[in-house]
């Protein structure tokens, strides 16, 4: 098996992918999601009103946003 043919099947990832535009729309939903529900459990579990749910929102998107520059960004 080639190094090309090995590269191309359907579970590549990363820059080489086709189109990595729903990478990245899906890391930054994640991160957003993930973080969003630390932060609702924290305000949960600590009884204050959506205090942690924005701060993991937008602890989430800072991440998933460093996360994308990091995979995608970076010249290689």
């Amino acid at each position: 098996m080639d190094k090309d043919s090995a590269s191309s099947g359907s579970g590549s990832q990363g820059p080489e992918s086709p189109n990595p535009g729903w990478s990245i729309v899906s890391i930054i939903l994640s991160g957003m999601l993930f973080w969003g529900g630390v932060g609702w459990l924290v305000d949960h579990l600590v009884g204050t009103e959506k205090v942690f749910l924005p701060i993991g929102i937008i602890l989430g998107l800072v991440a998933a946003l460093y996360l994308v520059y990091v995979r995608f960004g970076r010249d290689q």
